[in-house]
């Protein structure tokens, strides 16, 4: 959902880029105080419908709730120093919408980060596994070496730069946080392990 349509030029190249960066990811532009814009959301409302709001500081998140008939909600302005918005929101609140759906706003996110999902990047990321298991070499960098499926279909038009960027992005992303959910887990059984021996010498001097 891109809101603030009225600040922008060419709403419609962005939402246009946006799409690029997903086969069928659905986007939506529009100015979340025009309650007759929202209507484009009211198929995700309906009875027995959840829908969450998540996003930065200042986009309209409770703007748009507002218009979707979770009632008047507490807005911010934009701090002028950094153009961001100001947590007028600060804790999540639940609303049953008069469509029969029920919304969630949640507070401004600062940052989004993946978690274990080894999975998830691979099943987002389908069309660009299928094209680097045609590269010639299994060990290929996709940097210009000879038979690189992934730079012939950049080439071609068939693999968007942008997606591929992302496709390396995520991995990289992933990469780093399984190292650190390993080291993780790893002083957890050494915190567990020396809880169950401090048991077991508290039990044996009774």
């Amino acid at each position: 959902m891109l809101t603030k349509a009225d600040l922008c030029e060419d709403p419609a190249a962005l939402a246009e880029r946006a799409r690029g960066l997903h086969p069928g990811l659905v986007v939506e532009v529009m100015d979340a105080r025009r309650a007759e814009q929202a209507e484009v959301l009211r198929s995700w409302c309906g009875p027995g419908q959840s829908v969450a709001l998540l996003g930065s500081s200042g986009v309209g998140k409770s703007t748009l709730a507002g218009v979707l008939g979770a009632g008047d909600l507490a807005t911010g302005g934009i701090r002028e120093k950094d153009g961001k918005g100001k947590h007028t929101t600060t804790s999540r609140s639940l609303h049953l919408l008069p469509t029969g759906g029920v919304l969630v706003d949640n507070p401004g996110v600062r940052e989004f980060q993946l978690g274990d999902c080894d999975e998830g990047v691979a099943d987002l990321f389908e069309d660009v596994l299928r094209i680097v298991a045609e590269c010639r070499f299994s060990d290929c960098r996709h940097e210009g070496e000879p038979g690189c499926a992934v730079r012939a279909a950049m080439e071609s038009g068939e693999l968007d730069e942008r997606r591929y960027a992302s496709f390396v992005k995520l991995n990289e992303e992933q990469a780093r946080n399984a190292r650190t959910l390993a080291a993780r887990r790893e002083r957890e059984r050494k915190v567990g392990k020396s809880y169950k021996a401090a048991v077991e010498r508290k039990r044996r001097r009774g």
